[in-house]
């Protein structure tokens, strides 16, 4: 099997968030296949086409971090229906300026976890249009939201729940799988 790494983006900028210990549960569970690593969002500032003549080092690192990567995974929350502004504001910076689209053609997921029953559906169908704009071809099935209850996952990533420990397993293995078909049917470096 071929071996991907995976730019992961937490929505979320608190240090306790549940989606911050999701991210980690996935990098425990991952597949060999795919080695997982964060791409920080925390550093960026807003976004403003004033800065496309000469992006500040913090944006730069983030379209050298997903330049590096194969796929990418967004782990968010879900903020008033929607995704989290820093997210939004960090895929503008990646999106950014026209023409240097860092998402064109690199395969991308969303997961995310919340203690509500619809576990970030609604916020996870608009970062799918975001991301459809921004040319990423999107894995659409296996859909994940996670309804997160105390102690579902630990600190350390552990998740505790032999069921979802093993949903998060297959949903890895799929996403792996459907790396491998997009670049089966977009080569990198084709046009």
């Amino acid at each position: 099997m071929t071996m991907f790494t995976v730019g992961y983006f937490v929505g979320s900028l608190a240090r306790a968030s549940i989606n911050r210990k999701l991210a980690l549960a996935l990098t425990r569970l991952a597949p060999p296949e795919l080695a997982l690593r964060e791409i920080p969002i925390g550093d960026l500032p807003l976004y403003s086409y004033d800065y496309d003549a000469d992006y500040p080092p913090p944006a730069r690192a983030l379209k050298d971090a997903i330049a590096a990567v194969d796929a990418v995974l967004f782990v968010t929350p879900e903020y008033n229906r929607s995704i989290p502004g820093a997210l939004k504001n960090a895929i503008d910076w990646a999106s950014r300026p026209w023409g240097k689209n860092s998402f064109t053609r690199k395969p991308s997921a969303v997961i995310g976890t919340s203690p509500g029953k619809i576990g970030t559906a609604v916020g996870q169908q608009h970062l799918r249009s975001i991301m459809a704009f921004c040319n990423s071809p999107l894995f659409n099935a296996i859909e994940a939201y996670i309804q997160f209850e105390p102690g579902l996952i630990g600190d350390d990533g552990e998740v505790t729940n032999k069921s979802t420990a093993e949903f998060l397993r297959n949903y890895l293995a799929e996403f792996h799988a459907y790396i491998t078909r997009v670049y089966t049917a977009l080569p990198r470096g084709g046009g």
